[in-house]
């Protein structure tokens, strides 16, 4: 094997295992604002429920 081979491995190598790890950190990072959105929207829909809930209801 020549010398320039055994680098161009070396770096496909090197390339995976970065790209793997980027991917993991994006994919994290992705589940993590899911669910922040849902947790948000899920926190909306509770206050508005409390809010009709507790409010009150002006009846003459």
């Amino acid at each position: 094997m020549r010398k320039s081979t055994i680098w161009t491995i070396v770096g496909v190598v090197v390339a995976v295992i970065i790209a793997w790890v980027l991917v993991n950190i994006l994919f994290s990072l992705l589940a993590f604002v899911f669910r922040l959105v849902a947790v948000a929207v899920v926190a909306v829909i509770v206050f508005f429920v409390l809010r009709a809930v507790f409010a009150r209801r002006d009846v003459d």
